[in-house]
């Protein structure tokens, strides 16, 4: 504990009594590395920590009663961008003229404050994403909802040309591996960390005109800068980040997608791949950001390393064995996203009904490297088109033929450039035609890349049972629909045809098997 921590043993011990909660006296006291968080009734109390970290030249340094007030008003302002609801203002902690310490008004205005606190409403813990990714409570609606609202986040953000590029992940890279190598051998293998070194700053080399470019074209934005699960909580109803870094303008201001790429490391780290996949491809539909997925291994690869270096750095000062053995995962998963996997190209067709956009999220996770292949749903595609959102109804005239023609060039245009980013694509549509057939097939010969084309069939009864259980979905086929598509001329069908009437998870089974792929392989 630093000197400045112990002047501030007094605020935390007031904090932690009833007298800064109007007497309640059911106090949860939660710490962490910069903050402790006093939680009472309805509300909680946030206490900036008086610690400058690390030492020698700070990300933060909170060691001064003005810094932490700055912080304060820093943390609400930022946090309010995305969780209004919970952040009420800061608050002044004051001494009385008896001497004692007492909690001002949030928002006051005083000049001899002992220290600031933020004043946040408080929820249930069991609401936080960390929480419910533990009980399997991360459903498809809950990934469909947290990846829009990142979305908009990210499309609303502030453009911060000034920050990011190939010199600042340059920096983020050397400063990590750096810190990474001080922890070899005790806790981390020296031939891991330098083979992940390596493969960084190779990353790096071959992304960093990328970089730049996306900086200048307006990519770089005021992100969140810790977005994991533990910093997002359902509240209404809805996955809601907060907790965003207020701290140091350089750790948000970056690239969108290396702020995603918290989210779906930390998806991955728990397991949870299939769930990070479908936030990647909820993501990418709105704003079609393919362009920027080839660095997408480098981003999901830092963030990894950044989490064992915080890890190893638990390990040392506490002689955890736990926190060492976390960061040895987080490097081993840094190393796998970096693992070169050559793309493919699926194609999934059939008719409405048969099942395709289910069997599409079922093998996307499996294909090419990590978290898995970018689905291209004509479903989305279309409504993208129209200004719609995904889940919104069409009218007949946006399935007009010169319409559809539209949504397959566009996802023919998209798979050609997720395939030269090294990402693997799945094409999901009806693909009727055999000119759309061998349209996705051309994309794969233009590339280099594998086809492997799939053709669902199942009975007129099924498809109309099937579209007509539809919930929430993209899809706007309903049994009219599916009627008329049965009397489709669909010409010779040179794809993998197979049986769609079965249980989706046999259905998904036998599509593995025509891929030659295992139920464990991440890749063909």
């Amino acid at each position: 504990m630093t000197g400045a921590e112990e002047a501030q043993d007094e605020v935390v011990a007031f904090l932690a009594s009833p007298a800064a909660h109007g007497g309640e006296a059911r106090i949860e006291r939660i710490d962490t590395h910069i903050s402790r968080i006093f939680l009472a009734g309805e509300r909680a109390l946030k206490l900036k920590r008086a610690v400058r970290f690390p030492e020698g030249a700070p990300i933060l340094d909170f060691t001064t009663v003005e810094a932490r007030r700055a912080a304060c008003e820093a943390e609400v302002a930022v946090n309010r961008r995305t969780a209004p609801a919970l952040y009420l203002g800061t608050a002044p902690v004051l001494r009385d003229a008896a001497g004692a310490l007492r909690l001002g008004r949030p928002g006051a205005a005083v000049e001899d404050a002992r220290d600031w606190v933020v004043v946040m409403c408080r929820f249930d813990q069991e609401a936080l994403l960390d929480a419910m990714a533990r009980r399997g409570a991360l459903d498809a609606a809950v990934l469909d909802d947290l990846a829009d609202a990142v979305a908009r986040f990210h499309e609303d953000a502030e453009r911060t040309p000034d920050y990011g590029g190939a010199g600042a992940m340059g920096a983020v890279v050397s400063g990590t591996t750096g810190d990474l190598r001080r922890f070899a051998p005790a806790i981390l293998e020296a031939a891991a960390v330098d083979a992940l070194a390596a493969a960084l700053d190779e990353a790096l080399a071959a992304n960093g005109a990328l970089l730049d470019a996306r900086r200048a074209a307006g990519f770089v934005r005021h992100c969140h800068g810790d977005l994991h699960l533990r910093n997002i909580c359902l509240l209404d109803g809805k996955p809601t980040p907060f907790d965003a870094i207020e701290f140091n303008p350089a750790i948000a201001n970056i690239d969108v997608l290396y702020d995603l790429a918290f989210l779906l490391m930390d998806l991955a780290h728990r397991g949870m791949e299939a769930a990070a996949n479908a936030v990647l491809n909820r993501y990418l539909a709105h704003e079609g950001d393919y362009g920027g997925l080839a660095a997408l291994p480098l981003f999901l690869a830092l963030r990894a390393a950044i989490r064992a270096q915080i890890a190893a750095t638990r390990a040392e000062e506490g002689g955890d064995g736990e926190a060492a053995e976390e960061a040895r995962a987080y490097l081993a998963l840094a190393q796998r996203f970096l693992a070169p996997a050559p793309p493919v190209l699926v194609a999934v067709g059939g008719l409405s009904g048969s099942g395709k956009s289910l069997i599409a999220r079922a093998l996307a996770p499996a294909l090419g490297r990590a978290p898995g292949a970018v689905v291209l749903r004509s479903d989305v595609i279309r409504k993208r088109l129209m200004g719609a959102a995904p889940e919104a109804r069409l009218g007949a005239d946006a399935y007009a033929d010169e319409v559809t023609g539209r949504v397959y060039r566009e996802i023919a245009e998209r798979a050609g450039a997720v395939l030269a980013s090294g990402f693997s694509a799945v094409a999901d549509a009806v693909h009727a035609r055999a000119a759309e057939r061998r349209a996705i097939e051309d994309v794969a010969a233009a590339h280099g890349a594998p086809f492997h084309g799939l053709w669902l069939d199942a009975p007129e009864a099924v498809r109309i049972e099937r579209v007509s259980g539809r919930g929430r979905d993209a899809s706007d086929a309903d049994a009219g629909i599916a009627r008329r598509q049965s009397s489709f001329a669909l010409g010779d069908i040179g794809w993998s045809r197979i049986d769609a009437s079965a249980p989706p998870d046999d259905v998904a089974a036998s599509c593995r098997r025509a891929l030659n792929l295992k139920e464990k392989d991440r890749r063909l």
